[in-house]
């Protein structure tokens, strides 16, 4: 592109002249994200500069250029569906796996236990409830709530190794 010394002067003045106001609908176009709406009037002047002989109205020119820049940034924008997160993506699928290895271990280690022991350790230890009122639900003693805690622990334990391993970390 060769572009002559009256076109260029032409040109810088036109910068010089109308950046702030056009910076200014970049900065509207945009919703306010300063770094966008630079790069939106700098792309759209790099598009004039290589048509500036034949623009009747550059400011016309610039806008529309402006505006349809950003009618296509909006469009690809929707299509992506990206969604702003505090972590990237590679850690939080770390901790959200090593959280459903651990659910999962702990299913299947439920799932070894009696009905009874199950429903013990899930209201003790899930629920939160006292022994007393769990003796009250499922209508035994408060000894026996202990002790089918103690061996439905135990047997817990034993069944789930990576679970004992994994409270000790």
């Amino acid at each position: 592109m060769v572009v002559d010394a009256a076109d260029e002067r032409g040109f810088r003045e036109f910068v010089s002249a109308r950046s702030p106001a056009l910076m200014g609908l970049a900065y509207l176009l945009t919703g306010g994200d300063q770094h966008a709406a630079e790069d939106l009037v700098q792309a759209s002047l790099a598009k004039a500069v290589t048509r500036w002989g034949r623009i009747d109205d550059p400011e016309a020119y610039v806008k529309r250029t402006m505006y349809h820049q950003q009618v296509s940034i909006w469009r690809l924008a929707w299509r992506r569906h990206e969604t702003s997160v505090a972590e990237p993506p590679e850690r939080i699928a770390a901790d959200r796996t090593g959280t459903v290895d651990l659910r999962l271990a702990l299913r299947q280690a439920l799932s070894r236990l009696t009905p009874r022991q199950r429903a013990v350790l899930v209201l003790r230890y899930f629920e939160d409830l006292p022994e007393d009122e769990i003796a009250r639900i499922m209508g035994c003693s408060v000894g026996t709530v202990r002790s089918t805690a103690h061996r439905s622990l135990a047997r817990l334990r034993a069944a789930a190794t990576e679970l004992t391993q994994e409270v000790t970390r």
